[in-house]
């Protein structure tokens, strides 16, 4: 679901401040494999991108082809009526966890550098208000939760409360948190607990807890397909 319409400058790939100087691997050795996952490009110069190593040298369609056999039930969403930088933060875990889909609430453009251009790899959904986006995925089979992120008064301990299994966590933006039309809409709403001074915590870093949750309430993670480097 890319729109052209939404390009913005993208950063290369993911700086490794503590890797190796140089990202990925060289130019395929030996005779090329056979298949149609395979990038002619890539395996003649190489493949630089930050993709795990059963991705190299695959081209994108097929990259996002094998993830959607195994994507995970839950979605993310998050309002944009601000361009709030972290909305690329979000969609980069969103795709380390594999999440259905990524939707924006709002507008259109948001700022992608933070995406490290994973968004390549996700799928985006942009909805123009919360009702919208919560018609869409009340439509789905089976229904999808809507549940708002927010230390609001009545909201359910994120830590304690059973994680739906389909579900879509909604984030406000940055600062005043979600908007009242979002929670007009919400079937509910959970907290993140807090020890200290300030009143709530970085919106993308909620959103890692939030999907990390759901992980480890409903991921199978004896298999291959949980990469831990």
């Amino acid at each position: 679901m890319h729109d052209p319409r939404d390009e913005e400058q993208r950063a290369p790939y993911d700086p490794m401040p503590h890797g190796p100087p140089v990202v990925g691997v060289g130019p395929w050795q030996g005779p090329w494999p056979e298949g149609r996952q395979w990038d002619p490009d890539l395996l003649r110069e190489g493949d630089r991108r930050n993709v795990v190593d059963r991705y190299r040298y695959w081209t994108l369609e097929a990259i996002v082809a094998d993830l959607d056999t195994r994507r995970h039930a839950f979605h993310v969403a998050i309002e944009n009526w601000q361009h709030d930088f972290n909305i690329g933060t979000i969609v980069r875990t969103a795709n380390a966890f594999l999440a259905a889909e990524v939707h924006i609430v709002g507008n259109r453009r948001w700022n992608r550098r933070g995406a490290m251009v994973t968004d390549r790899y996700q799928h985006v959904r942009h909805h123009p208000d919360p009702a919208s986006l919560a018609a869409y995925l009340h439509a789905l089979d089976p229904p999808v939760r809507l549940l708002g992120i927010d230390n609001l008064p009545g909201s359910m301990h994120l830590e304690t409360t059973e994680v739906p299994r389909d579900v879509c966590f909604l984030f406000g933006q940055e600062g005043p948190g979600l908007s009242e039309a979002a929670r007009e809409v919400c079937d509910g709403t959970f907290s993140i607990a807090q020890f200290g001074s300030t009143r709530s915590i970085n919106a993308s870093s909620a959103a890692a807890i939030a999907m990390h949750g759901w992980v480890r309430a409903h991921a199978d993670l004896t298999g291959e397909d949980a990469w831990r480097g």
